[in-house]
């Protein structure tokens, strides 16, 4: 799956469309609260630009409706952003595909850099539009992917573009570049003993996950508000915990046919209250009083898991054990993240929740790998194949 990446091209004096995930978050007065995703991006901008070439970034912003009257979803404050982290002007085109965008493109020196506006903008994007894929894709001569948290979608320029742009250069960013490398090969060629650590609210969001993981890991351990579903299936009281109630049937398939690697909770750390200071208790798992919720695996299954993690050498964590934001429910997620941190295995947390857990705590730094895309990476963990990623050009 090794895929061409924009390092290996000669970019001189060309004009490379890279596609980014600048979707930042923006106050109420339009001004960027974290500009993380901008700074991801910085080194696959920064081959472009050092090396002689002419970058023109697109990404999408927000949920607009489709058009660009919906002024809160605009690139201009990242474009302003991107400018400030470069030290140098940023052009920004006010449409996509229009006259102004193909001004600001066409009018780039070597080393310079334009952000046209928002892509959700136009219709065509989601849609997969090819008339619109091809006014994007006549602006440029190498494709660039660098927007991993969009890969697994076919978007007009995740797709349609690239498709567009015919014998020109298709390749990966960074970013792109290294999710391939350490998601894929995880799933591909682990190292054993590899641990899956799988949480989150529902059964639902990751069955694909399980079934997939619990045929190449050793061991699936499961966390979150799902491990509730998991223990009504095996006739357990939850009292008023989040359970998916639907989903019981087919946890009970899960469980037989998981049979060793499938690892549950053996305690509950529960609450009377979804809140810090509510009357809290531990409990043998599947023995939740009425009136109780579980909110966080407990002390003993913490435990287990950290020893299982111990002797890993593969670790792949998509979703916190408890609620981790709140104390002292996020004594599970730390002692977890503790453990993979401390582990000698390759650590790869898959984004989201997960991905804010390890930030959260302090871990970020000691895992392998942090992935950029929560929906990305879970459809990795599926085994899924992206076309967004297919169409591009491979390693020689």
């Amino acid at each position: 799956m090794a895929k061409k990446t924009i390092d290996q091209v000669d970019v001189a004096g060309k004009t490379v469309l890279m596609r980014v995930d600048f979707n930042v978050p923006l106050d109420d007065g339009g001004q960027i609260t974290d500009d993380r995703r901008i700074r991801m991006a910085l080194p696959s901008i920064q081959s472009v630009i050092s090396r002689g070439g002419k970058l023109v970034l697109i990404s999408h912003l927000g949920r607009p409706k489709g058009d660009a009257g919906d002024s809160k979803y605009s690139l201009a404050p990242v474009a302003k952003r991107l400018g400030e982290l470069l030290e140098q002007d940023v052009a920004f085109a006010s449409d996509t595909v229009g006259q102004e965008a193909q001004e600001k493109a066409g009018g780039l020196s070597d080393g310079q850099v334009a952000v046209l506006e928002n892509l959700r903008f136009n219709a065509g994007e989601k849609a997969g539009d090819e008339s619109f894929a091809e006014k994007l894709a006549a602006l440029a001569d190498i494709y660039c992917n660098d927007a991993f948290g969009t890969c697994h979608r076919k978007d007009a320029s995740m797709f349609a573009v690239p498709k567009a742009m015919g014998d020109k250069p298709k390749v990966v960013g960074h970013l792109v570049g290294k999710e391939i490398e350490y998601l894929s090969g995880a799933i591909e060629n682990p190292q054993r003993p590899f641990v899956a650590i799988l949480g989150g609210a529902k059964v639902s969001d990751k069955i694909k996950v399980i079934e997939n993981l619990l045929n190449i890991c050793d061991y699936v351990l499961i966390g979150g508000a799902m491990a509730y579903t998991f223990a009504l299936a095996k006739g357990g009281s939850v009292g008023k915990s989040l359970v998916e109630k639907d989903y019981v049937g087919l946890a009970e398939t899960l469980i037989s046919g998981g049979g060793d690697k499938l690892r549950l909770p053996v305690d509950t750390h529960c609450g009377d209250d979804f809140s810090s200071d509510c009357n809290k208790q531990v409990v043998d798992a599947g023995k939740i009083p009425d009136g109780w919720e579980g909110l966080d695996i407990g002390p003993k299954t913490a435990q287990q898991y950290a020893d299982i993690i111990a002797s890993a050498k593969t670790v792949v964590w998509n979703g916190p054990m408890g609620v981790f934001e709140m104390s002292p429910f996020d004594e599970g997620t730390k002692r977890v993240a503790q453990a993979v941190a401390d582990s000698d295995a390759t650590s790869i947390i898959g984004g989201g929740d997960s991905a804010a857990a390890v930030d959260q705590l302090g871990f970020a730094d000691q895992v392998s790998h942090v992935s950029t895309g929560g929906g990305a990476s879970l459809a990795m963990l599926e085994g899924q194949r992206f076309a967004a990623v297919d169409i591009l050009d491979d390693q020689d």
